[in-house]
């Protein structure tokens, strides 16, 4: 499928490597939650987010910090196909490791959210029935 429309040209979840991201990645959204610091009194500390990638079926999550929350919600809507651009890759630490994969997403300052309409990659976004 080629993304002749919008340009978005996007790479996968194999091929992300530590560092800021020059590629954009195209995923399905699947959900987001308000994480708190368990340790602090419940304090907010920002947002995770889970994407799907649409060829391996596999989950990523992402992440960012409070003070960009309140800029980012407006585009987080569960269900939809995003492109992300651009973002920081970084190392999973066991400690909050919510999927398989080794790395996470974090959200930079210049970071932008936009839902894909024509030419989104196709991403099943129903689970599998057993």
């Amino acid at each position: 499928s080629s993304n002749r429309h919008s340009g978005v040209r996007h790479s996968t979840f194999e091929s992300l490597r530590l560092s800021r991201s020059s590629k954009s990645i195209a995923s399905g959204f699947l959900c987001f939650w308000d994480s708190l610091d368990f340790k602090k009194d419940m304090k907010f500390v920002g947002i995770t987010v889970l994407f799907l990638d649409e060829n391996v079926n596999s989950v990523i999550h992402g992440f960012t910090p409070v003070e960009r929350a309140n800029h980012y919600k407006p585009s987080l809507k569960a269900g939809s196909i995003v492109n992300v651009d651009p973002f920081e890759v970084a190392r999973c630490s066991s400690m909050y490791k919510i999927t398989d994969h080794p790395f996470l997403i974090r959200f930079i300052s210049l970071t932008i959210i936009d839902e894909v309409i024509t030419g989104a990659p196709e991403i099943n976004l129903q689970s599998p029935s057993d």
